[in-house]
């Protein structure tokens, strides 16, 4: 923030986490500035035939709002929050909170909207700009102090209105509040534009990472092998010398873990128990793992994982796969498939599940509208380009290498996307509490961000 000048004179504003406040700012509470949740009594009965917008709590999100669902208004005016163009919606709930899922509503249906009992509404009186109150709601240290009053438990946790109505901002008066809107609605524009092409980048990157994985996989390293027909319409041409198999043919052994009552054997200690949610394609998220005890999993052989099994997702994401490492020996799983260590490469194989030769077979095996699921009855039949376990062992290493050379560029991408998102946060909470004075800014400089 160097580069923006400070005000020239500031005052104590007497509310502890505002601290000093430009000498010209009065600090007023939000209740004087905007009507929480306005009575839906104000709304014409003549609308009541009419279609509204309707925003259930899920596209609500920050800065946006998906108007893609309408209702007739005297369908949903009891039970749900009303809104109409312009009006502020703040995310009550954690954690839609905490991610400021706030934005201004507009464009909706006949200028009005209803939507989840989980919504704040604000709507403005003539002693604020709207758009400098939404930022000012975006601002650090509000939604500290908001978040710290929340009531209730877990995930069902909620800000109180009163915190809304009392919370005391700081505002100048209504001309020099629009200049800070449209200064940050510029300058966070170029930021949302720089976040928008690193997310771009990381997009092209997976879709870069599986087309580099998938040809290796399906049509070797060596660009000059001599190519045939696989025999598989889907498969098209592979290497000559490579045998196409049935994943039946290649693991010793197909299973499925634990599916009758794994919670029966769930404790605090113990060797890992491995369930769909800890496995990833190509590794593990171990942070969460339940346990299991050394002699069930003993006992409970058909389940119990070996190094180098593999070992992929059959309900929810089925198909992600991962290899498993010396660290999970002796563990055990509950209703994951199992593929046993044979004679080949499993990170060759963890490979090939995770790109489309694999996925495109576990799509036509699954069913189910909630959760998508496959069976192992489906998964022995799949069918894979075979090459010999030294080249299986070469790929295994170039896919090894590709993925820490993809996953470097997508790190850097998602860094410069945080380090982003943490300037427009600075940005915002400078801005709206007088600790940059922007009435000088003309609108046409390009920062060099």
């Amino acid at each position: 923030m160097a580069k923006y000048q400070q005000y020239e004179q500031y005052k104590e504003s007497g509310v502890e986490w505002l601290g000093n406040i430009p000498s010209h700012w009065e600090v007023v509470p939000i209740k004087h500035l905007a009507i929480l949740n306005p009575k839906k009594s104000t709304l014409s009965q003549d609308l009541m035939s009419d279609e509204c917008s309707f925003v259930p709590m899920e596209k609500l999100k920050f800065n946006s709002l998906v108007l893609n669902e309408k209702k007739v208004i005297k369908d949903v005016y009891d039970g749900y929050t009303y809104f109409e163009n312009e009006d502020i919606l703040v995310a009550k709930v954690t954690p839609c909170f905490e991610n400021n899922n706030t934005t201004i509503a507009r464009d909706l249906i006949n200028g009005v909207g209803f939507g989840s009992s989980e919504i704040f509404v604000l709507r403005v009186n003539d002693k604020v700009n709207n758009r400098y109150l939404f930022y000012r709601l975006l601002e650090t240290i509000f939604i500290s102090v908001a978040t710290a009053a929340m009531t209730g438990a877990g995930g069902l946790r909620r800000v109180p209105a009163e915190i809304i109505n009392t919370y005391p901002i700081a505002v100048p008066d209504i001309n020099e509040q629009t200049q800070i809107a449209n200064f940050l609605d510029h300058e966070t524009a170029q930021i949302d534009t720089l976040i928008e092409k690193q997310q771009t980048l990381i997009q092209l990157l997976k879709e870069k990472r599986q087309a580099v994985i998938s040809h290796a996989v399906t049509k070797g390293l060596s660009p000059d092998a001599p190519m045939k027909d696989s025999g598989v319409e889907w498969l098209g041409e592979v290497p000559e010398h490579w045998i196409v198999k049935r994943l039946k043919y290649i693991s010793p052994k197909v299973g499925v873990g634990l599916v009758i009552n794994p919670s029966t054997y769930t404790q605090d200690e113990g060797v890992y128990f491995i369930f769909g949610g800890d496995v990833k394609a190509f590794s593990f998220d171990l942070t969460k793992t339940r346990r299991i005890s050394q002699k069930n999993s003993d006992i409970l052989k058909p389940s119990q994982l070996h190094h180098r099994d593999l070992v992929s997702i059959r309900v929810g994401y089925p198909g992600v796969t991962a290899v498993v490492t010396e660290e999970l020996e002796g563990a055990n799983c509950a209703s994951i498939i199992i593929i046993r260590r044979g004679q080949f490469n499993s990170d060759w194989l963890c490979a090939a599940m995770n790109i489309w030769v694999g996925k495109q077979q576990v799509n036509n095996a699954s069913y189910g509208a909630a959760q998508k699921q496959f069976n192992v009855s489906d998964a022995i039949e799949f069918i894979f380009p075979v090459p010999p376990e030294s080249e299986q062992n070469d790929i295994a290493v170039y896919v090894e290498e590709s993925l820490k050379k993809f996953d470097e560029l997508s790190n850097k991408a998602q860094l410069q996307i945080e380090l982003l998102r943490e300037r427009r946060t600075a940005l915002i909470s400078a801005a709206v509490t007088g600790k940059i004075d922007v009435r000088g800014w003309q609108g046409t400089e390009v920062d060099a961000l």
